[in-house]
């Protein structure tokens, strides 16, 4: 057994809970938690990317007057498309942070 830090443990806990909502096997996430900072970073840069996606095709079909689509969930939509995009670049600006301060640290 490996211990894991308070963080891992975490985030494992997360990726459980979100294979419990969306109804996959452990098996089918195994493949995802591979791949380091990096790859999480791209994924999370990727579901961003959908829910801006998602937001705005609501928001063009409320447009365009297609029926099945109202008001309130185009609001709500592009609510978490704004929510998921300050996250994002809060923790765009971390990162920029963290890199600075490693730079001027004295060797």
């Amino acid at each position: 057994m490996t211990t894991l830090s308070p963080i891992e443990g975490m985030l494992q806990q997360l990726r459980g809970l979100a294979q419990t909502a969306a109804g996959t096997s452990s098996q089918a996430a195994a493949p995802a938690a591979s791949g380091g900072f990096a790859g999480e970073l791209q994924r999370s840069l990727s579901r961003i990317n959908a829910t801006q996606e998602r937001a705005y095709g609501l928001s063009e079909a409320f447009e365009l007057g297609k029926p099945g689509v109202a008001l309130n969930d185009v609001m709500i939509e592009l609510q978490k498309a704004n929510v998921s995009f300050q996250t994002g670049v809060q923790v765009r600006n971390r990162l920029v942070q963290a890199y600075q301060e490693m730079m001027n640290m004295p060797v």
